[in-house]
């Protein structure tokens, strides 16, 4: 795997040393500008409409979705991989499942940098930029970076991706934890409807090229042997109860019924 030097990407992998070499499947950034369609602007219908959706969600954050929306703020792959646990049937972290933390660790690399090029290419602002509404964290923290496409959405389906084809008798759980990860930046006020939409397809673009080394088929081959032990220990099966609410949350999605 080729060793990049990324420090916006440092908090991603879960690493604490900003400067810290991630490493990846790829040899170079893959560019997702002529893949993922642009950025709304003014004007365009995708701009309407995510103007109408975050108004139109603003009153989900009281809600159950709307904390469940909260909680996958945090996004270092550790943290991501604690809100993917119920979804893959064990618990996920670099010392119960360590083959599985570094494929997705790899991965990840490679997918955020994709993300990221693509969103320094648009620059577009987030949501509450442009109307007024809350959010379900930091404004002055989410202004720093742009809206389009979205990291979590684009972190949160690039594991979707790899543990429904590590797992393919979860990927339904796992897909729907997945779509329901991403739009929880859309409950959260963080991110617009066609920044979450270009979060999949980028993910989904960088991951058919990451498929394709002979590195990450080699590490997908370990992980999955890993997640069968995994799976047949009763020590690490997440909590039954907490599983069962997170995917009843999970599972409509929050665009289901929104009206002007």
């Amino acid at each position: 795997m080729k060793q990049f030097t990324v420090p916006a990407l440092a908090a991603f992998a879960g690493l604490a040393i900003a400067a810290t070499p991630v490493p990846g499947y790829l040899d170079q950034v893959f560019d997702l500008t002529t893949i993922v369609p642009p950025a709304p602007v003014k004007g365009d219908i995708r701009y309407a409409a995510d103007r109408r959706v975050f108004k139109a969600t603003r009153a989900m954050l009281d809600t159950p979705r709307g904390r469940l929306a909260t909680d996958d703020v945090p996004s270092s792959v550790i943290e991501v991989e604690k809100d993917f646990s119920c979804a893959a049937g064990t618990t996920l972290s670099p010392e119960a499942t360590p083959a599985t933390h570094r494929l997705l660790v790899a991965a990840n690399a490679d997918t955020a940098r994709a993300n990221n090029a693509a969103k320094d290419h648009w620059k577009r602002l987030r949501p509450f930029l442009i109307d007024k509404g809350p959010t379900c964290e930091s404004k002055e923290d989410l202004a720093k970076s742009y809206d389009y496409p979205s990291g979590h959405t684009t972190r949160g389906w690039t594991f979707g991706l790899i543990l429904s084809e590590l797992e393919p008798d979860r990927a339904t759980p796992i897909l729907i934890r997945a779509r329901a990860y991403g739009e929880s930046r859309i409950v959260c006020g963080a991110h617009n409807m066609s920044a979450v939409d270009a979060g999949r397809t980028g993910a989904s673009a960088t991951m058919q090229a990451i498929r394709a080394t002979a590195a990450y088929q080699a590490d997908l081959v370990a992980a999955r042997r890993e997640l069968v032990a995994a799976r047949a220990n009763p020590a690490l099966a997440p909590e039954a109860g907490a599983c069962s609410t997170e995917m009843a949350l999970s599972t409509p999605s929050v665009l289901t019924g929104l009206r002007k």
